[in-house]
């Protein structure tokens, strides 16, 4: 690191500090050219191309009181990496727009950059250019792109008759957001799960390869994105409640705050698990959690009826 530990951005400069974060982003082998010139130059084998980009925004989407820059940069790349996963597809290719302000520590961008490279190394993408900028608030901008060997799985598909299934870990993310939220740190577990999500990466692939007629991961709340679902392919969404298992360290919460744990699961994003249709129970692939039912109509229910509790995150 060629500027003392504790140097700013500021005293870092632009392009010290861009010297640093590149060497700590380690190129695949389908990057013909990567970060250093005007835009980087990408292999593209066969299939399609999917592209999706995201913004964090400092006191919207993180504090810095509560999740270290490792952390930070850990939650940027999955929500990212997600996305591609949730078409079917697989991340190989992120930029980064980073504002922040001149005063914030030159280590914070470096640790940052730290846990988004680890994060994206679980699936093998790279990260292959982005941009500095100077901001009152820290503000993360990422694009990723990646691949689909098929036709890439839409949210319109789903049809009536089809059934909804859920892969990964849900509700845990909001739990911890909750006991931050309360000022408290523990459980642990949940904590730890709104800091670093972990997606189910390979799972979106297993599901486009079973036939799923349509997916989203679960970044706004699972009803909301069940309803992201019902809307684009016009069917009603049954969500059963008694499917689903609630984890011991939700129930604590839950008890601890007065409210229905159930409420996490259903109301709770930024686990990133992914929800899927099928064309029927059989088609359900190994792993993944039958938690409803596709029906001709409109909108999203919970048994049967609507849903009195939160079912997800808006952002205006």
């Amino acid at each position: 690191m060629p500027f003392p530990h504790d140097a700013t951005l500021a005293d870092a400069g632009e392009f010290g500090l861009i010297s640093e974060l590149v060497a700590l982003f380690p190129q695949g082998e389908h990057v013909l050219v990567g970060p250093g010139d005007d835009a980087a130059v990408l292999r593209v084998r066969n299939g399609h191309v999917v592209v999706s980009t995201d913004l964090l925004v400092e006191g919207n989407h993180f504090r810095r009181d509560w999740s270290s820059a490792e952390d930070i940069g850990h939650r940027a790349a999955a929500q990212n990496l997600s996305d591609i996963n949730a078409m079917g597809g697989r991340a190989t290719s992120l930029t980064i727009g980073l504002a922040a302000p001149a005063d914030l520590p030159a280590a914070w961008a470096l640790d940052f950059a730290r846990g988004f490279a680890d994060e994206c190394s679980l699936v093998g993408a790279s990260v292959v250019g982005g941009d500095l900028t100077r901001s009152d608030k820290v503000v993360i901008a990422v694009t990723v792109l990646g691949s689909v060997t098929a036709s890439p799985v839409l949210r319109s598909g789903a049809r009536p008759g089809d059934t909804l299934a859920l892969f990964g870990r849900q509700g845990w993310a909001a739990g911890g957001l909750a006991v931050l939220g309360r000022g408290f740190r523990s459980p642990k577990v949940l904590v730890d799960a709104y800091k670093r999500p972990e997606p189910p990466y390979d799972a979106g692939r297993v599901a486009a390869e079973a036939g799923a007629t349509a997916m989203i991961d679960v970044s706004d709340g699972l009803l909301a994105d069940a309803g992201h679902i019902a809307s684009a392919s016009g069917v009603a969404i049954d969500v059963h409640a008694a499917a689903f298992d609630i984890a011991e360290p939700l129930q604590a919460v839950g008890a601890a705050l007065g409210a229905d744990p159930l409420q996490f699961i259903l109301g709770g994003g930024e686990d990133h698990s992914l929800l899927a249709t099928f064309p029927d129970a059989l088609a359900v692939p190994t792993g993944w959690l039958r938690v409803g039912t596709v029906a001709e109509g409109s909108g999203v229910t919970v048994d049967g009826a609507e849903y009195d509790g939160p079912t997800g995150w808006t952002h205006f």
